[in-house]
């Protein structure tokens, strides 16, 4: 894991876009997520868990789109995770970013 944002909650859900899931631009920033990286949901309201990638979406956004969409509904709470292969020496290195945020999208601790 090298990056994660805790407990988001999801803004809309929009079945007829392509794909992905849009996430506040403060966000990705705090969490080192980047536009376009493959990052797994965990659904904590229901259970429901995807893989997906992340673009860059508008302040307080965490949007589901696409087949995304179905996994989920405006108000769910979720975990978004980012990860990467890295060697033993850079795994060594490696301080991942944890994002804590409150029912609103706006982070709490960083």
């Amino acid at each position: 894991m090298i990056g994660k944002i805790h407990r988001a909650t999801v803004t809309e859900a929009r079945v007829d876009y392509e794909g992905s899931l849009s996430i506040c631009p403060d966000l990705l920033e705090a969490s080192g997520i980047l536009p376009h990286e493959r990052v797994d949901v965990y659904n904590l309201t229901n259970g429901e868990r995807l893989r997906t990638y992340a673009i860059l979406g508008e302040p307080g956004q965490v949007c589901l789109n696409g087949a995304a969409a179905l996994k989920g509904a405006p108000g769910d709470m979720v975990i978004i995770v980012a990860y990467a292969w890295l060697t033993l020496e850079e795994y060594a290195d490696l301080r991942p970013k944890v994002v804590l945020v409150d029912a609103t999208n706006r982070i709490v601790s960083p």
